[in-house]
């Protein structure tokens, strides 16, 4: 993991199982992937990465969470999320190493992408 990916790159890859026994990725090196995963932010020391989406209603939140977990179900890589009237909340993190992983980059990339497709014409989410 010396040179992120572009987000298309991220966005196309798919996730590896973490085994654990691994450092976490080091705060210069996800300041280079968050340059590609447009949204979201470093947190607790740059062990998390969260997002939060807006919606103009709960029910497209809700669709949203759930697409959200149905693809991290079938990347094997699940975030913590959190939602209500008109947002939606992502925060990744791998588990087993404490912090984060090429993998939560990926997986925001898709969170990203999924969200742009969601969005209604001209309208772009926060």
């Amino acid at each position: 993991m010396n040179t992120s990916m572009s987000h298309c790159e991220l966005s196309a890859a798919k996730c590896t199982p973490c085994q654990g026994g691994i450092p976490p990725m080091p705060r210069a090196e996800a300041e280079k992937y968050l340059g590609e995963t447009p949204g979201w932010e470093l947190r607790d020391e740059a062990t998390k990465l969260k997002r939060k989406f807006t919606f103009p209603n709960f029910m497209d939140a809700m669709t949203f969470a759930q697409k959200v977990g149905a693809m991290c179900e079938q990347e094997g890589h699940h975030p913590d999320m959190s939602m209500g009237w008109g947002y939606c909340t992502v925060v990744f993190q791998t588990h087993k190493i404490d912090g984060l992983h090429e993998n939560d980059f990926i997986m925001a990339a898709k969170v990203n992408d999924l969200a742009e497709h969601m969005a209604p014409p001209g309208r772009k989410h926060s």
